[in-house]
């Protein structure tokens, strides 16, 4: 451990708790929460590798310790699965524990009991039944796990959280399951309790990643994270900054106070959304930070309880916007504003989220609509249309709120001016446009290009009352997406290129556009002639015939009709 900074390794659950070390679960990591389904799946599996020899393990994903002694350890990540791991074997123990009770085989089941629980759940003194275990568990949880469940005494029920009722009821459920494993045949029942625990033990395995400290663990969460591998830096952080009140044990209240405003925080978000939230967060009110770099620059600013409070406080002020940005149909603001958002949720842009949190807590209602708008048709130029790098866009939007909490910028005027670099010039707007495919072949790349021709619709039309989700209408590709050999002329690597180009689609009525099929454009023609869209009649009026050419010319005259559909008069 010394001369890296974190190891991986993929170990058994007897190589993990089955010697002489000892893990803990920091004090104010989450607690218990495991139900009936996860048991169940767990408890499958167990039952598969041993009916199936070949298959003889179970994955139980990746444990995040901390130690640097490799001796003890802190579970950062993996602390449910490791607990149940553990009740798991205790249940074996009771059962163990009841053969002993009823004289069946009692001198050797209780050697048996013993060895087992001195490998794998720790000491526990003769007379006064007080542990010395190998597994703590957090300050929620831990008092009710050593007291109760590992000297397998009588588990009482009242006046306790949920989280340690779940422990009860893992035990117990685990307990009826063993119960009734044993039940399966006669005779040997300690053997084939001590049997169990070797197959568990043996075929239970672990992704195991040890790290140094939180820092890196931090890191090893965000790498994972962008792998898709979903582990909680959120804990991670609450760890650290509960810590810092801990130091002071007359801090008591303070603490709860902390916990329910924290909790409350990462339930209204949900767990993995809280990173994110806090990176915009932090974002908003401060210089540029990576969320590789998040946590580290956390830890150097948040160093006592008030920084610890105020950012308790900051993080409550802005949620609601955070919130609205991220689900604008469960929020209260305007339809135009809700509009906007579901704008930018469409075109998958979050760059601007910590422009927004800052513009929210600055300017007014109108003014905020106003800058949401600009973002709207800055992003849809920059990112929709001209898929441009998105490093120049956070950079942009982060210097815009710098300037704002220096208090530099006192209008959306203001904040327009500096976002200039970022807004794509009309030139190249058209050119982009004119070149554009996107392929329907997903539902959001078709909503993506229904909310394009609905937004030029509304505007060739001079009516603003088009929903671009509403199922009334469809989005026709003239030339058929599946368009048979030679159709209308085209070539093959014609129909290729040009099927979704913008230009080769409009918008049509449902029910004409299922009759339609893959006929040639001169059946098609007179039945977009009679269609509800002006854009739509326009295009049928002004093509005789459909050609590469004129797919070309329409998609032309669209990116026209973009550039003021799309714009900021005072940008361009």
């Amino acid at each position: 451990m010394a001369k890296t900074n974190f190891k991986t390794e993929n170990n058994t659950l007897r190589k993990l708790i089955g010697n002489g070390l000892t893990y803990k679960i920091p004090r104010f990591q989450r607690d218990y929460s495991w139900e009936t389904e996860q048991w169940e799946d767990l408890w499958v599996d167990i039952m598969g590798i041993i009916e199936d020899s070949d298959d003889s393990a179970h994955y139980m994903g990746y444990l995040v310790l901390q130690s640097t002694d490799d001796k003890s350890f802190d579970v950062i990540d993996g602390q449910q699965r490791l607990t149940t791991a553990t009740i798991i074997i205790l249940a074996i123990l009771k059962n163990l524990q009841d053969l002993i009770k009823a004289g069946v085989d009692a001198e050797a089941n209780t050697q048996r009991l013993n060895q087992i629980r001195q490998t794998y759940i720790g000491y526990l003194d003769p007379v006064t039944l007080v542990s010395r275990s190998k597994l703590t568990l957090n300050r929620n949880n831990n008092d009710y796990f050593q007291n109760y469940l590992i000297p397998l005494g009588h588990l009482p029920q009242r006046g306790f959280r949920a989280s340690e009722h779940l422990l009860r009821k893992a035990f117990e459920w685990f307990y009826q399951r063993v119960s009734q494993y044993l039940k399966k045949e006669n005779g040997n029942e300690g053997q084939r309790l001590a049997q169990l625990v070797e197959y568990i033990s043996d075929n239970l395995f672990f992704t195991v990643i040890t790290v140094s400290d939180e820092l890196n663990a931090y890191k090893v969460f965000e790498t994972l994270n962008s792998r898709g591998v979903r582990l909680s830096s959120t804990d991670l952080l609450k760890n650290y900054l509960f810590s810092i009140l801990d130091k002071n044990s007359e801090n008591n209240h303070e603490l709860r106070n902390l916990e329910e405003r924290w909790e409350n925080i990462v339930s209204r978000l949900q767990s993995e959304k809280f990173p994110d939230f806090l990176r915009i967060y932090w974002n908003s009110r401060n210089k540029f930070t990576r969320h590789t770099e998040l946590f580290k620059v956390i830890r150097n600013n948040i160093r006592d309880r008030e920084a610890v409070f105020a950012l308790i406080r900051g993080m409550e002020e802005d949620l609601d916007t955070y919130l609205a940005l991220s689900s604008p149909e469960l929020s209260d603001w305007s339809l135009d504003d809700k509009y906007l958002v579901n704008a930018l949720k469409l075109f998958r842009v979050r760059q601007p989220f910590s422009l927004l949190l800052s513009a929210k807590r600055k300017f007014d209602r109108n003014s905020f609509t106003t800058l949401l708008r600009a973002i709207m048709v800055i992003s849809f130029r920059y990112n929709t249309i001209g898929a441009y790098s998105p490093a120049d866009l956070e950079r942009a939007y982060n210097n815009v709120v710098e300037q704002i909490n220096q208090s530099k910028v006192e209008s959306v005027s203001q904040v327009l001016s500096l976002l200039k670099p970022i807004y794509i010039d009309d030139d190249r707007f058209s050119k982009d446009f004119t070149e554009k495919v996107i392929k329907t072949t997903d539902s959001r790349s078709t909503r993506l290009v229904r909310f394009i021709l609905c937004e030029l619709e509304q505007y060739v039309s001079n009516n603003p009352g088009i929903d671009f989700s509403s199922d009334a209408f469809n989005i026709e590709h003239i030339l058929p997406q599946n368009a048979p050999d030679g159709w209308g002329g085209f070539s093959y690597e014609e129909m290729s290129a040009l099927t979704y180009r913008l230009g080769n689609m409009t918008l049509l009525q449902a029910s004409a556009n299922r009759d339609l099929g893959t006929v040639e454009y001169a059946q098609k023609r007179a039945v977009l002639e009679q269609s509800n869209f002006v854009l739509t009649r326009k295009l049928s009026e002004q093509y005789a015939e459909w050609t590469p050419a004129t797919i070309a010319s329409w998609q032309r005259w669209l990116a026209n009709q973009a550039k003021t559909v799309w714009r900021i008069a005072q940008l361009s």
